[in-house]
């Protein structure tokens, strides 16, 4: 059996869980050493030794390289199987929702949600176009699922792990599902492919 790769990551972090949900669907081996953001756990000498930007995920492989971004960790990860399309065109569409997600998708989702889950902040407290241009996120990939199952192609790629991540909580943002029902469907087929249990990740008050 290979030596396990060691996973750095915050399970609140939809960015760590990505790595997570794949690591586990592919079957590989990895040891998990939790790194709270909200306790400055990413600010310690020994954690910036491991990353000098001082962000999860960071994953350390057994002869010691390290790779940081998650999107960047997964396609390590997956190299060679199927959630890496065979096709070439399907592999860079693949690639071009995931630079979408990190650009266009998880600045306004993700924040959105830290903000009023984590530091408690009402709405009104929170820049308006934070919600304005995740809505308008939402209703890109409520269009690109109007007639398919998944992100690109026909089956589960690593598009729809880096996608589901925060689209999956993005109600704890103030973003409705409702109003994009195939973005729901996709959401609930995705964690069924993934095994993810729709209590993983979410937030949970402290006491």
């Amino acid at each position: 059996m290979a030596d396990p790769v060691v996973i750095y990551g915050d399970k609140t972090s939809g960015n760590c869980l990505k790595v997570k949900w794949t690591a586990e669907h592919l079957g590989l081996a990895y040891d998990w050493h939790d790194i709270s953001v909200l306790k400055g756990e990413t600010r310690t000498d020994d954690f910036l030794a491991i990353n000098p930007a001082g962000q999860v995920p960071c994953l350390v492989r057994p002869d010691g390289r390290i790779l940081a971004q998650s999107n960047a960790i997964i396609f390590h990860l997956a190299e060679g199987s199927a959630l890496i399309p065979e096709d070439r065109f399907d592999m860079a569409k693949m690639l071009e929702w995931m630079f979408w997600e990190q650009y266009s998708h998880e600045p306004y989702i993700a924040v959105r949600r830290f903000k009023m889950a984590y530091q408690g902040l009402s709405p009104e407290e929170i820049e308006s176009d934070l919600y304005a241009k995740g809505r308008r996120a939402l209703g890109v990939l409520e269009m690109r699922l109007l007639s398919r199952d998944f992100i690109v192609a026909d089956q589960l790629s690593l598009a729809d792990i880096a996608i589901v991540a925060y689209t999956r909580v993005a109600d704890e943002g103030g973003f409705d599902l409702d109003e994009f029902l195939n973005v729901r469907a996709w959401v609930n087929r995705v964690e069924t492919e993934l095994g993810i249990d729709m209590d993983e990740g979410r937030f949970h008050a402290a006491g």
